[in-house]
């Protein structure tokens, strides 16, 4: 049950940083570094939420 609390705790972090980062795209004054930055770290929650799945798939077969 680990990984599914893990899960659970990134799928939050992953839907914090798209509210960010759509705030961040309707205000034009944010810099494009910071949604560059946003996006970033989106895209790494979303693989590590990925690699989890595969993981916990593989580990009930």
């Amino acid at each position: 049950m680990a990984i599914q609390a893990h899960l659970v705790e990134l799928e939050r972090k992953h839907k914090i940083l798209e509210n960010e980062l759509h705030e961040a795209l309707v205000h034009p004054s944010v810099d494009d570094l910071h949604i560059c930055e946003l996006k970033r770290r989106k895209l790494m929650v979303k693989d590590e939420i990925e690699r989890l799945r595969h993981t916990a798939v593989e580990t009930i077969h």
